[in-house]
């Protein structure tokens, strides 16, 4: 298990955020070039939509961290 896998999932814009700063620093640290992560959405309506663009946002941070991962395996 590296230091990536044990950072926690995102469950909010900050928490990604956070998240994504940290493993990009842990990249950067060992020289490995990954592709950015996804860019956070413009598209919100603000109404809690089941599904909202959010939800589907934090999940492809998710997995980003996870292909991070896979790298320093």
């Amino acid at each position: 298990m590296n230091l990536i896998d044990r950072l926690p999932e995102p469950t909010n814009l900050a928490s990604a955020q956070a998240l994504i700063a940290r493993v990009q620093a842990v990249l950067d640290a060992q020289g490995i070039a990954m592709r950015p992560p996804p860019p956070e959405p413009t598209t919100c309506c603000g109404r809690g939509c089941n599904g909202c663009v959010w939800e589907g946002w934090l999940a492809a941070v998710n997995y980003w961290r996870d292909e991070a991962s896979l790298l320093l395996a």
